[in-house]
């Protein structure tokens, strides 16, 4: 399964940076960097920081496909 995210849309719309972005949340910019790019599969509570930042829900900002990537 690969992940599917919305994150740069998001915070592109919100006008963050990915370091105002990690502040926000608690992480590293790299953090922010691999869930962007679908690299990394954020924990429950992150994706709730995440989601809100944005004022939208998880399902919004984070799903699953079937197929895998790459």
């Amino acid at each position: 399964m690969a992940l599917i995210t919305k994150m740069r849309e998001y915070r592109v719309r919100k006008n963050l940076t990915q370091d105002e972005l990690a502040v926000l949340v608690g992480v590293r910019r790299e953090t922010i960097i691999n869930l962007e790019k679908g690299r990394y599969n954020p924990s429950l509570k992150l994706a709730m920081d995440i989601a809100k930042v944005f004022s939208c829900t998880v399902e919004e900002l984070f799903c699953f496909s079937e197929e895998e990537k790459g």
